[in-house]
């Protein structure tokens, strides 16, 4: 990999999310409803709409919002909150920790889950433990969040067992063990469908490996199995695995919002459907931007690890 692909991919990187920051504020400008008519409520008078619109700035040219909008982002001024009259850095900022928290924490567990399942269905094929984990798989990912956070809340969280809180958050900082028993259910609703797609994909390509010719030269060589697998087949397996981990990235920041408004998880998804249902137009940007920025840089992340774990893999 070379430093002027590096280069340009970031370049790239900051083109799209400047096309994103076009259309995120496209859709707002068009989305119905009257952000002034919301803060005030429908009683408000012509001429408080009027005054409203005039103070916040709606009264303007789209193109001189768009603008404003920009030369804010780039000196680090995300607006303020119509409906929470905070900034909207402060709002969207905490709320982004707290979906990283649970993003995290659903993504390490599957990482460390679903590869060895994969691998453990590669070197079984055709055996029971491989039809396992191929039904589990495939139940795994035909369920929506909504039917699996709704059967683990019935049967983990109701009150037959009631072995984890229903819903909530307890800050990592404020508490661990009340952190981790409040982000096991979200984070295993999450991890359910991931499991299934980074474990099939790890399957398919360990089994496309294992019966190539370098791996059974290095079984003549007398190499031990476990060997020949640690060393030659898992690390050619999983470069394809960290390109469906990207691109389950994008999954994993959509299905986070109907998990965080399911679970009381006080995330960016949750505030993103208070911020859409008050037409708070500063923070569903903001929101999206962020999202889009993550989505981005993941994918640039991906292609680096993937040279990393496959020296055959050039980015000229």
């Amino acid at each position: 990999m070379t430093l002027g692909y590096l280069v340009r991919r970031l370049l790239a990187v900051i083109l799209v999310l400047f096309v994103v920051t076009f259309a995120v504020f496209a859709i707002t400008m068009i989305l119905p409803g009257n952000a002034a008519v919301m803060i005030l409520g429908e009683y408000g008078t012509e001429e408080a709409v009027a005054a409203m619109e005039r103070r916040l700035g709606l009264d303007r040219p789209w193109y001189v919002q768009y603008l404003d909008w920009i030369g804010g982002i780039l000196r680090g001024d995300l607006g303020q909150s119509l409906r929470l009259s905070l900034p909207v850095a402060d709002v969207v900022g905490d709320a982004f920790w707290n979906s990283a928290s649970l993003a995290v924490t659903a993504l390490v567990s599957v990482t460390v889950i679903a590869i060895p399942l994969g691998v453990l269905a590669a070197i079984k094929r055709g055996t029971v433990a491989d039809l396992i984990i191929g039904v589990f798989s495939y139940i795994g990912a035909s369920m929506p969040e909504f039917v699996t956070a709704t059967l683990l809340l019935i049967f983990l969280a109701g009150p037959a067992l009631g072995l984890f809180p229903a819903g909530g958050f307890v800050s990592p900082g404020e508490s661990l063990g009340g952190f981790t028993s409040h982000v096991v259910l979200p984070a295993a609703t999450l991890g359910l469908i991931l499991t299934a797609h980074i474990s099939r994909q790890v399957r398919s390509e360990m089994s496309e490996v294992l019966s190539s010719d370098y791996i059974r030269a290095a079984r003549l060589k007398g190499l031990r199995e476990r060997r020949v697998i640690r060393r030659h087949a898992l690390p050619n397996s999983l470069a394809p695995a960290v390109a469906v981990i990207s691109l389950d990235i994008g999954y994993l920041l959509g299905g986070i919002i109907v998990v965080e408004e399911i679970f009381a998880w006080p995330g960016l998804g949750r505030l993103l459907i208070y911020a859409l249902e008050n037409r708070d137009l500063p923070v569903i940007q903001a929101i999206t931007l962020v999202l889009a920025t993550v989505y981005a840089l993941s994918n640039l992340l991906s292609d680096i690890v993937i040279a990393i774990l496959d020296p055959r893999v050039r980015y000229a």
